[in-house]
């Protein structure tokens, strides 16, 4: 068959390779899924895929190469035994039907596997999703056109070779959709912009931090809303897009404050937020090594969460959490006159004669000379601190100390952060979320809290670069030391994490190996089946992008 004789509208081959084309378009779309799902949870970013492909090996990438070696190896065979290279023969189709079944399979196992961060179909999403599929498409019916002319034998077979593209398309539509996607994203902030500026009288407070953005944004807005009208940015609306959403659907005339929880992966994204909302005030939470692999280093995390506190007005609030070198620096490098430090020995709110225990935490605030009796059901030290970081921006925006105490009796658990229940004999702890050095070390004193056998089910800590196998052997003797039994989840820090727990006295056959959290699950019941108490905690889940 000549080059240019396979397009003719009375030639059936021509019409089945359109349809084979569109019908193979929809399988990439959806074998890119997982693709498109890093690509959401990086933020955009190419450097997080990149990451992701790096820190699992290209686990995904070989699944797609096993699904077209098998399916081509089906296709050939077949063509073989029916010789089905001859025009408009019916057998040259029937190979079609095993990539087709294994496509299936593949999609179906790999909706099954649980998800921390699930695909989110935002009209970004539509977009790349709309133009893989358009590229898929012409991609699929060009090589069916030249199999069909030069290697006549394989012909439409040729798609089974498509899912290996998948990886590689992904991220090139997206380049190619960059352009489209800033003026749609300046749009949407031209527009927000636009309505901050109707709103004279509004406040913004950005809180940014390594860990404990979430927790310190709610209990803050229990606090202000005993004296203000409180906006804040839900779940972890974090982002660029996230926030301006927020201030487009939810941020109201009546509004007074505006609580903005700000989220940074590279040097420069909480100064292009600081550009977005203007904050008045500031609160840093902490700074740690928390995703260490994509900023490079601790300076540079400390200076991008600085980009928060530059960004202020002369006569704005910062309160810093100084529980480290890196966030005291911080503390002692800032120019303005409002500047209140959170730790341990000198807090302008600070926490006396404190009680913790498993139903929660019982202290005195103390302000000014002046002290007030509080209760909270959060569990754990580090949300005392949550607590003292709010309570000091809170005092000086005029909140008393009696309206505080008042707003922490009204805090309830958050979500995947320590969130206990209770089934039969076993309680969860629930603080799977995320979690950090100091995180885990909060957490397990929990866990010292409540009575019965300890079991604790968890990944490891992750996004640490270079210091992760230091960090993971470290957590692993606290692990040891504080539980019964332990369930290691995944292999990513398996070595780091047993090398700990086996300077420990813990027994061996108390320790389990797992791939994957629906199996660690599966363990508990044969662990709780002795009636006796027990406590399961689920210490962090690993993000989607290491799984």
């Amino acid at each position: 068959m000549a080059l240019l004789d396979f397009f003719n509208f009375e030639n059936i081959t021509f019409l089945m390779a359109i349809l084979i084309s569109v019908m193979n378009a929809v399988l990439v779309v959806l074998f890119a899924r997982k693709c498109f799902q890093i690509l959401q949870i990086s933020g955009y970013k190419i450097k997080g895929y990149n990451i992701w492909l790096k820190d699992t090996k290209a686990k995904y990438i070989s699944r797609l190469a096993m699904l077209a070696f098998l399916s081509l190896c089906c296709i050939l065979v077949v063509n073989f035994l029916f010789d089905s290279y001859h025009e408009n023969h019916l057998y040259s189709y029937l190979g079609l039907v095993f990539y087709v079944y294994f496509a299936i399979v593949f999609v179906v196992h790999a909706n099954k596997v649980p998800q921390k961060t699930p695909l989110v179909q935002t009209r970004r999403m539509a977009r790349l999703t709309t133009l893989l599929f358009l590229v898929a498409s012409l991609i699929s019916f060009a090589l069916i056109w030249l199999s069909t002319v030069y290697i006549p034998f394989l012909r439409f077979g040729i798609v089974a070779l498509t899912p290996l593209l998948t990886p590689i398309l992904v991220p090139l539509i997206h380049f190619c959709l960059i352009p489209l996607e800033k003026l749609i994203r300046n749009n949407y902030i031209a527009r927000a912009k636009k309505k901050f500026a109707k709103m004279e009288g509004l406040t913004v407070i950005g809180i940014t931090g390594s860990y404990g953005k979430t927790s310190v944004k709610y209990i803050l807005n229990k606090m202000l809303a005993y004296k203000f009208n409180v906006c804040i940015t839900p779940h972890s609306f974090n982002t660029p897009m996230g926030i301006t959403k927020v201030i487009l659907k939810y941020l109201k005339k009546e509004n007074e404050i505006l609580i903005a929880e700000m989220g940074a992966k590279e040097v420069g994204d909480i100064k292009y937020l600081c550009d977005i909302v203007k904050p008045h005030h500031a609160i840093i939470t902490g700074i740690s090594s928390q995703h260490f692999e994509t900023f490079g280093s601790i300076e540079n995390i400390a200076k991008t969460k600085n980009e928060l506190i530059q960004s202020l007005p002369e006569n704005g609030i910062a309160v810093i959490n100084c529980d480290n070198q890196q966030s005291t620096k911080l503390f002692n490098e800032c120019g303005l006159k409002n500047k209140f430090a959170v730790n341990d020995k000198d807090s302008c709110v600070k926490l006396e004669n404190i009680k913790i225990t498993s139903e929660g935490s019982k202290f005195d605030l103390v302000y000014n000379k002046k002290s007030q009796p509080a209760k909270t059901i959060l569990l754990g030290r580090h949300n005392l601190r949550n607590i003292q970081i709010a309570a000091c921006l809170a005092v000086n925006l005029g909140v008393s100390l009696e309206d505080i105490a008042k707003a922490l009796e009204e805090v309830e658990y958050i979500p995947h952060r320590l969130e206990p229940s209770v089934n039969g004999n076993v309680t969860i702890l629930d603080d799977s979320y995320s979690a950090n050095e100091e995180g885990v070390k909060s957490a397990l004193e929990v866990l010292k809290t409540f009575e019965g056998k300890k079991i604790c089910v968890t990944p490891g800590l992750v996004e640490l670069g270079e210091k992760e196998f230091e960090v993971n052997e470290n957590y692993g003797k606290l692990l040891g030391e504080t539980c019964d039994y332990v369930i290691i989840v995944n292999k990513i820090n398996q070595q780091a994490l047993q090398k700990g727990i086996e300077s420990t006295k813990i027994k061996k056959e108390n320790v389990f190996y797992v791939e994957n959290l629906e199996l660690a699950k599966s363990h508990i019941p044969e662990i709780t089946k002795a009636q006796t108490k027990f406590v399961v905690l689920f210490a962090n889940d690993l993000p989607d992008n290491y799984t």
